[in-house]
């Protein structure tokens, strides 16, 4: 039911964990995709040559925290798929820091990759989103946005402008037939958590605040990103959506 054929989508992040599944299952829709990843060279090279298909995948090295790199990154994905219509803000950082012994370095790492990377790619790809009268802005918060998270302070706290990024776009963008929307994750199964999802003593606490006692696949998390970028997603905008196996039950 979903086909998102002649569309391109950009994914950031997508050679490891949520955004590798966005960009496989994008395939699956019919979209061409750009995906960025920023030191996992590896993991992207095998997204490419894992894939056989007439559709146009292609990987792009970007440091998020550079806004020249950015700039320039977008500028050549604009020159090879000739569009973007659809993007994905997916890549981001979770370190852990005590408020206390919390660096401005530290600080601003986080805001820059996580934050400021959405509004400077946001920024850059909406002009031709206008004029086209079509786009679609699918942002990867977290519930940590939501709820707070204790000693992420910083994480958090970029997850939470985010979601107040996606509603202010929503209302600005939608005159021009651009939605924007938010996906929410809880607790997903990639390398970002695998240290702390080792410790026993974690890993149970974290099942027991799950009312669906699972944690996610990153696939659970890829399938309403693609919804969110769908025709039936058409009349949702400013939307922050819940995938965390209700864990947070909040809007």
């Amino acid at each position: 039911m979903i086909s998102l054929q002649n569309k391109n989508v950009l994914v950031t992040g997508g050679s490891r964990g949520i955004g590798k599944a966005c960009v496989e299952l994008f395939l699956q829709a019919g979209a061409n995709v750009a995906f960025t990843f920023q030191s996992a060279k590896n993991e992207a090279d095998k997204v490419v040559t894992g894939y056989i298909g007439p559709l146009k995948l292609k990987q792009y090295k970007l440091n998020l925290a550079d806004a020249v790199d950015i700039e320039k990154v977008i500028r050549n994905i604009l020159n090879d798929f000739g569009n973007i219509d659809i993007v994905i803000n997916n890549a981001g950082v979770w370190k852990e820091a005590a408020i206390d012994q919390m660096t401005i370095e530290q600080w601003n790492e986080t805001m820059n990759i996580n934050l400021t990377s959405t509004y400077l790619i946001t920024k850059l790809v909406v002009p031709r989103m206008k004029k086209n009268k079509f786009g679609r802005i699918i942002n990867i918060a977290s519930t940590a946005g939501q709820r707070g998270e204790a000693f992420h302070s910083h994480y958090a706290a970029s997850k939470g402008g985010i979601i107040s990024l996606t509603k202010s776009l929503a209302s600005e963008l939608g005159q021009n037939n651009i939605t924007v929307n938010c996906v929410a994750p809880g607790w997903v199964v990639t390398d970002m958590t695998t240290d702390s999802l080792a410790d026993a003593e974690i890993y149970k606490k974290v099942l027991n605040d799950i009312p669906l006692n699972k944690i996610a696949k990153p696939e659970e998390i890829a399938g309403p990103v693609l919804f969110l970028a769908s025709n039936l997603a058409s009349h949702i905008t400013g939307e922050i959506l819940n995938v965390n196996g209700g864990s947070v039950l909040c809007g």
